[in-house]
């Protein structure tokens, strides 16, 4: 399951590694269509990326911080540094390709 983060728990949980944020909110029609895509990967990537959702209305402070204005809104980290942006709906391919180039640029 995806990890919840919040306002609270986000820098302690995205200072290292490759990270994954799902910027969303419940009436968010789009965010719900994306949802079990992101469960998905976080299973996939379990033991790779840390992969979490964030809910907007719930936690202004990050998303105000890295300006989101429209959900869903997926951010890739890599040692608390954005790293790739996606806007929107989108493939679990598509999720799972970046996340990887992410991950072997990592390695690298």
């Amino acid at each position: 399951m995806a990890f919840e983060l919040t306002d609270q728990n986000f820098e302690d949980r995205v200072k290292t590694g490759v990270t994954v944020i799902d910027f969303w909110a419940e009436w968010c029609g789009p965010c719900r269509m994306i949802a079990p895509i992101i469960e998905e990967l976080s299973v996939e990537y379990k033991d790779k990326a840390l992969i979490g959702k964030l809910n907007v209305d719930e936690n202004p402070e990050v998303s105000m911080k890295y300006g989101i204005r429209s959900i869903p809104t997926i951010l890739i980290l890599k040692d608390g540094e954005v790293a790739a942006k996606h806007v929107g709906t989108t493939s679990k391919q598509n999720l799972a390709r970046i996340i990887d180039d992410q991950l072997s640029s990592a390695q690298a």
